[in-house]
């Protein structure tokens, strides 16, 4: 789809006036970057050497379930990665002022009892240094299926775009407060969301159903709802990612991203969410790894841009909140600089926390490099320490204002009576069953018969999960998991099975991206519907894959595959309720990307 026709179409949904940026340039200090005056922080502030502010801007990742893990995968992970075995040792040797999460091999997160307990094992040994300051400790917990890092029994809402699909600003808060919450019972003080991009190209690759659409207005209202949901909740929220993501066909973390919207166009698609979320007290802003030539024509990425970062974000915008860059070793922010200056660059932008330092091509992590780094720009008078203090000040200030200095260790006895309850899963199922959109219908509702329904697509959970639902209802259930990139042999699999079945349901996953996933998702359904049995296709993803087989006689669109996505989706096929979701972005033809195959805002539902 050309860049002129996406703006057009996006240009005439909008429903939000957004006042025009002027070009001048306001003094730093009126700005708000000098240190503030809180006694409290302050005190904390000049207690501290310059290598501990310095060490004060990291978030680092560390592995393990507790904070003092002997497991040997972990400790090998954190060894290679940083020459200790534990968050206990990563602690007490490095004094990052953060550290981030993540469900991988080997997790941090398993159970919501062991998350509590290692976060206060982290606290632990972050009250007992010289200068004992608690630390911030976030997460990726976007909800949906695409950024989730804590998993089940936490509850699982669905994500940004599904919430845009319901158009519902009041659930968007009710997502974000409870999944606060319960972020906030396990001990993570940060959540590394909203998702505040606003998808107005189809073929984006790394945001997609992260936004909440290709609305501005839309996006704007469901962001800074989710802003005040987890602000309600005592979770420092962070709206990303700054300038505006949106509108690419490269993926940041491996590559480099070029957004050539001009500066009055930027101000009318990517700037009205982070205008909502600012208005709305933001604690965090996230940056983009992403050149905006219009903003910034040196060619540094946003989180390397004093004009965006100063320039825009702080004088014009008003922004005296902290500002985060995403992860340091993406590929968006390496390609033209080295790593030790990637921090010195950052704060001179603008920027108050570093996440996430990368490893070299032997697995060691860069953080002394680009700490010591930071610490010699100083010495050298590059920077000043004065503005280092800046930035310190604001991590503090955040922290003492959400209680970690009075409070910095949760209750692991309460854990259950707040993580996954009953009542929060109510809670889920009720808001997914309001993003269900149906965007085509020939067989819909089905009849609670015993029909023999032959369910087949992307992932085995998924397919296995809606088989079950849709076994509940009646019908006998038969499964082929085809993957996300079927072969001609399970193609024909697929279709011999299908011509034995009454019905075929057949879910998609990014169908649409043909140069990560190939034809086969594609050539699939097609296959399917030239059975000439009936055949139902949900996407559990992207609204945007029938722009790819068109001919699919009946289409709905979950916009992620958690159970209860799957559990909504059954209750439309059989007509336990209407189908409510309008549809958050445009769907172009495949073949014609300047062509609407369905418009914003559409989307069926049954007569009662």
């Amino acid at each position: 789809m050309s860049r002129r026709r996406r703006l057009i179409a996006i240009g005439a949904a909008s429903v939000v006036a957004v006042a025009g940026i002027g070009s001048g340039t306001a003094n730093a200090a009126q700005a708000g970057h000098k240190p503030g005056k809180d006694k409290r922080v302050l005190k904390i502030l000049n207690k501290m050497t310059l290598e501990e502010k310095v060490a004060q801007l990291f978030v680092l990742q560390v592995y393990g379930t507790s904070a003092d893990t002997t497991d040997p995968t972990a400790v090998a992970a954190n060894q290679k990665l940083w020459g200790v075995d534990n968050a206990q040792q990563l602690i007490a040797k490095y004094h990052p002022g953060g550290i981030i999460y993540y469900y991988v091999d080997p997790p941090n997160l398993v159970s919501p009892q062991q998350v509590a307990h290692l976060s206060n094992g982290i606290q632990q040994a972050a009250m007992h240094t010289r200068v004992p300051i608690p630390e911030t400790i976030t997460t990726d917990q976007e909800q949906g299926s695409i950024v989730t890092r804590v998993p089940a029994p936490f509850t699982q809402f669905p994500g940004a775009q599904a919430l845009g699909a319901a158009r519902s600003p009041q659930n968007a808060f009710t997502t974000s407060k409870i999944t606060g919450q319960e972020l906030k019972a396990i001990g993570i003080t940060q959540d590394y969301a909203p998702d505040s991009d606003v998808n107005v190209n189809p073929a984006n690759p790394v945001i997609g159903v992260r936004s909440p659409g290709s609305d501005p207005s839309l996006v704007a209202q469901i962001a800074s709802a989710e802003v005040d949901g987890y602000q309600a909740a005592g979770v420092i929220a962070t709206a990303k990612h700054f300038p505006g993501h949106g509108d690419t066909n490269t993926d940041s973390h491996t590559g480099v991203p070029i957004i050539n919207h001009t500066k009055e166009q930027w101000e009318k698609l990517d700037l009205p969410p982070f205008k909502a979320d600012i208005a709305h007290g933001v604690d965090s802003i996230m940056t983009a790894h992403i050149i905006v030539p219009a903003l910034d024509p040196s060619g540094d990425p946003a989180t390397l841009s004093k004009p965006i970062l100063t320039g825009i974000l702080r004088d014009q915008l008003h922004y005296k909140g902290v500002v985060v860059t995403d992860a340091l070793g993406m590929a968006g922010l390496r390609a033209k600089y080295g790593d030790d200056r990637i921090p010195v660059l950052a704060v001179k932008a603008g920027v108050d926390q570093l996440e996430k330092p990368p490893a070299d091509d032997s697995g060691k992590g860069l953080y002394t490099l680009q700490r010591d780094s930071l610490v010699n720009a100083v010495k050298s008078g590059e920077i000043s320490e004065s503005r280092i203090d800046q930035s310190v000040y604001r991590i503090l200030e955040q922290k003492l204002s959400h209680g970690l200095f009075q409070h910095p260790y949760v209750d692991e006895s309460k854990v259950a009576k707040v993580v996954g309850t009953p009542s929060h899963l109510a809670t889920e199922q009720k808001i997914t069953d309001q993003t269900t959109t149906l965007v085509k219908n020939a067989v819909l509702p089905l009849p609670k018969d015993n029909r023999k329904v032959f369910v087949t697509g992307y992932g085995v959970t998924t397919t296995q999960t809606l088989a079950n639902d849709i076994g509940k209802r009646g019908p006998v259930t038969s499964v082929l998991q085809t993957g996300i990139s079927p072969t001609p042999a399970t193609i024909d699999k697929a279709v011999a099975q299908a011509k034995d079945n009454d019905l075929t349901v057949v879910t998609t996953n990014a169908a649409w991206n043909l140069a990560a996933n190939g034809p086969g998702q594609m050539n699939l359904v097609k296959a399917l519907v030239a059975t000439g049995k009936p055949v139902v296709v949900a996407s559990v993803r992207d609204a945007y894959d029938i722009g790819y087989f068109p001919e699919a006689p009946t289409y709905l669109v979950t916009y992620g595959y958690t159970p209860a996505s799957l559990e909504s989706l059954t209750k439309v096929l059989f007509g336990e309720i209407s189908p409510q979701g309008k549809l958050p972005v445009m769907i172009p033809v495949a073949d014609h990307p300047d062509q609407t195959l369905y418009p914003f805002g559409y989307g069926l539902t049954f007569n009662k």
